[in-house]
């Protein structure tokens, strides 16, 4: 009664949603600030003001979303939390792709391609959806393990995507190390990969880095970036996310999205986004605070013997030997705070600790003091 693809699907594990009680949720790298009141103005004029739009389908392309979400690029420079970043050239409308979160625009991009005759490359550890999308789509993977100091085997990526005239992807900064290639060691990457195949870099914890790879763009064709509002934008409950890519990348994109949904992302989620762009300047005041506290529980563990992995993001990944990770995070979720835990063999001795505000960073300090 079932088709047999269903036996090739591995479904995601989503961080714990708690409904037995209320937690400090630190366990799903969501942003711990609320979205701009500019947003939630936005949104309640727009139903107030024109309710049948709830009825009617919204605009296909998203064509004012996509020109806010290039305007914000070209103002803050494609990271929020750095006031030094910058972009050579002027992003366009036609550059960007919208869709219901990184997570599905991710999907058009597995579809779009990659192909079942050769695999992708992709780092051992690293977003755990896309093993999932290439089960979906019958895509052979070839997983490269990390180095041991856990940054990516780029060398070893490159010569098995020279060696099978395949595609790659992986998330700079990377999930769930928290470590980022610089904008020269993904263009030396893509300079050696092949011309003809898409090489693919999911920014979802970019703006709590130093650089993006967005300036790429006006060298390299075949690279396609990924985005999420998710993250720096504090949209992880309405579900947001896009593509910046070569004009030509975006129309094949398009294609699969017109052959699969036509009108992926809402009205709501459409004026939401907009409002979102125009105030960009208050989420990246949010990531710097992210950054800071970041690096204040870093020290925090180091100092009482953990190692604790350099990151870009907004969360750390750190174990400390002698314990176990499933035991730290059953410890902490006792005293009320969800961070994450995964039995993935390699990194099962870590947890991954979302950084939120000062005030929750402080009970998650008192609760993992003497452990």
């Amino acid at each position: 009664m079932l088709a047999k693809r269903l036996e090739n699907l591995h479904p995601y594990v989503p961080g714990e949603q708690p409904k037995d009680r209320v937690y400090i949720k630190l366990n799903a790298n969501e942003n711990p600030y609320p979205p701009s009141r500019k947003v939630t103005e936005a949104v309640t004029e727009a139903v107030a003001s024109h309710p049948e739009k709830i009825g009617l389908y919204p605009d296909p392309d998203a064509n004012e979303l996509r020109s806010a979400i290039a305007q914000m690029l070209n103002e803050s420079g494609g990271v929020l939390s750095n006031s030094s970043a910058s972009i050579p050239f002027k992003v366009t409308p036609d550059m960007i792709f919208c869709g219901n979160g990184s997570d599905e625009v991710l999907s058009f991009v597995f579809y779009t391609f990659f192909d079942s005759d050769r695999p992708i490359v992709l780092p051992e550890h690293t977003y755990s959806f896309y093993p999932v999308y290439c089960g979906y789509y019958d895509i052979p993977m070839d997983r490269v393990p990390l180095k041991s100091d856990w940054h990516l085997d780029t060398e070893k990526m490159l010569a098995d995507a020279n060696a099978n005239d395949s595609c790659t992807i992986f998330a700079n900064p990377n999930a769930p190390t928290g470590i980022a290639l610089s904008r020269d060691e993904v263009a030396q990457m893509i300079r050696r990969a092949p011309k003809d195949k898409a090489f693919i870099v999911d920014e979802a914890y970019c703006d709590f880095a130093e650089e993006s790879c967005i300036p790429l763009l006006a060298e390299f064709k075949n690279l396609v970036i990924v985005r999420t509002f998710s993250k720096s934008l504090s949209f992880a409950g309405q579900r947001l996310g896009f593509i910046i890519a070569n004009p030509e990348l975006i129309k094949a994109v398009f294609t699969v999205k017109n052959s699969f949904n036509h009108f992926p992302v809402d009205f709501l989620t459409q004026t939401a986004g907009i409002a979102s762009c125009k105030d960009w300047a208050y989420y990246g005041e949010n990531a710097r605070k992210v950054k800071a506290e970041r690096e204040s529980m870093t020290a925090f563990l180091r100092e009482r013997g953990w190692f604790v992995i350099d990151s870009s993001t907004n969360f750390i990944f750190a174990k400390k030997d002698g314990l176990e990770g499933e035991k730290v995070y059953q410890t902490v979720k006792k005293a009320g705070i969800l961070i994450r835990h995964f039995s993935t063999p390699g990194i099962e001795q870590f947890v991954r600790i979302s950084i939120g505000t000062k005030e929750q960073m402080d009970a998650l300090k008192e609760a993992m003091k003497d452990l």
